[in-house]
């Protein structure tokens, strides 16, 4: 397509010629019009001008004879691909200049937020990556259609900002039978996933300067999200049993919410015992907090059955659940969902239609013809089996190649593992050296705020098969061994 067709061309002014042959121009020299772009024929820019053709037809020949433009038979006429020699040379470029008085500090601290580089995600042990087998792919593209042809004319419009009631009493349903969380479809409000979940939460309930607690070592887009809205965090440390609540309350004992993953911690992997989710719920009830459980990982458990969701245990009066399609299914998709008490399910409905309205109607028809047909839960289970041989792979080709670098701590749930370092390597270093050699791994020390850091590497198993694992073990081998 060529933005020719919708250039908003204007009547030209006497002499009609050079009207037509400088709005031409200045479409070019502006990057209107980009190099190889076909311009409208000149029977078809002489109607929309309202001026004779051969008015357009002079214009364009002194176009092609200044370099501007080339000529193809029976082709038509385009911009030249290569402008060197009819453009100027490109300006200085501006220095950069303070940011502009009075901004208000939520800008400022935003604007200083660090963003994490881009990874290559086709390398190995990158995070945020999953599978999907042919049968998977297969099924996915039935869905697809079947929901293209379902679509009515009411779903070309605006919709419920909570989402699809039908997708709705789908998770509920699903969320009911595989996790143990207490709900119905009228407190699932549907998200592009748990980062936007987690935004939603923040921006409702939390205030510039409350105290909020959150795991350290902890996930890094989490705190971001807190700082965003200018809340004070508490780095509480972990340790076997997950969470240490006892700290928590010494450290912070009116904080107004706490920001965990006690099904899979992040990044280390524990899971919160029994004694600290009830030690946690009880300090929820007595300060009046509340507990945002981000369930990201929670439908692959490898050693058993899932967890029961800590908002289970608490009936959803102090816990707001938070999850995720996108790493049931791809990233891609950027689709999730939070279950809220009920005295918060209009509150975040509103911050919801305020941010961007509501979910994709069509993809919302995907998931829901996915999940109804069978499909979701067959996902699940083969990926479940996959990803646990994925997860052993990378294990053993860690163990037998790099056993005297680093010790493993294969998790019995999640998608990704870390791999502590011995010998005093730091991780960082060894993130660059594994970088430098196409293998990306991610130094856990920098998701510390307080505790002292450990050193250690953070791997994804789920994006990459098993014939990958050892290869790219090699790999790092190489880089660090």
């Amino acid at each position: 397509m060529s933005w020719a067709e919708v250039y908003p061309w204007e009547p030209p002014a006497a002499p009609v010629v050079r009207g037509v042959y400088g709005q031409v121009r200045e479409a070019i020299l502006s990057g209107a019009l980009a190099p190889g772009a076909r311009l409208p024929s000149s029977r078809d820019l002489a109607a929309r001008l309202g001026v004779a053709r051969a008015s357009v037809v002079s214009a364009y020949e002194q176009l092609l004879a200044e370099g501007y433009a080339v000529g193809r038979p029976g082709s038509g006429t385009y911009v030249r691909a290569d402008l060197s020699g009819v453009l100027d040379a490109p300006a200085a470029p501006t220095p950069a200049v303070a940011p502009a008085p009075g901004l208000p500090e939520r800008a400022v601290r935003l604007a200083a937020t660090p963003v994490p580089p881009p990874r290559p995600g086709e390398r190995t042990f990158n995070t945020g990556r999953t599978l999907m087998d042919a049968r998977a792919q297969a099924a996915w593209s039935r869905s697809a259609r079947r929901a293209v042809r379902s679509l009515s004319a009411g779903d070309f419009g605006y919709a419920d900002p909570a989402g699809d009631l039908a997708l709705r009493e789908a998770i509920a349903a699903y969320l009911r039978a595989a996790r143990g969380v207490r709900c119905e479809a009228d407190q699932v409000i549907v998200t592009t996933g748990a980062q936007h979940a987690q935004d939603i939460v923040a921006r409702v309930l939390l205030s510039p300067g409350d105290a909020v607690w959150a795991e350290d070592p902890g996930y890094p887009a989490s705190l971001r999200i807190l700082e965003a809205v200018g809340a004070q965090i508490t780095p509480v440390p972990v340790d076997a049993d997950g969470l240490v609540v006892a700290e928590g309350r010494r450290l912070a004992p009116e904080a107004r919410a706490a920001f965990v993953t006690p099904s899979h911690q992040y990044p280390l992997g524990m899971a919160l015992s029994m004694a600290r989710r009830l030690e946690l719920l009880a300090w929820a009830r007595e300060a009046r907090a509340w507990v945002v459980e981000d369930d990201y990982a929670s439908e692959f458990r490898y050693d058993g059955p899932p967890l029961t969701a800590l908002q289970g245990l608490d009936g959803g009066q102090r816990v707001i659940y938070v999850g995720t399609l996108n790493k049931a299914l791809f990233p891609g998709l950027r689709l999730g969902y939070l279950v809220a008490p009920s005295a918060l399910v209009e509150p975040f409905r509103q911050a919801r239609r305020m941010m961007d309205r509501q979910a994709p109607t069509l993809t919302q028809a995907m998931v829901l013809d996915f999940m109804q047909s069978g499909e979701f839960a067959a996902h699940i289970r083969r990926r479940r089996v996959a990803y646990g041989a994925q997860r052993d792979a990378l294990v053993r080709a860690l163990t037998e190649r790099l056993g005297h670098r680093v010790e493993v701590a294969q998790p019995d749930q999640g998608l990704h593992l870390v791999a502590y370092l011995k010998d005093g390597l730091g991780d960082q270093e060894a993130e660059a050296l594994a970088d430098a050699n196409n293998v990306t791994v991610q130094a856990i020390s920098r998701l510390y705020r307080g505790a002292a850091p450990r050193q250690g590497l953070l791997l994804g198993f789920s994006g990459f098969p098993v014939r990958a694992m050892a290869p790219g073990v090699a790999r790092l081998a190489r880089a660090i061994g």
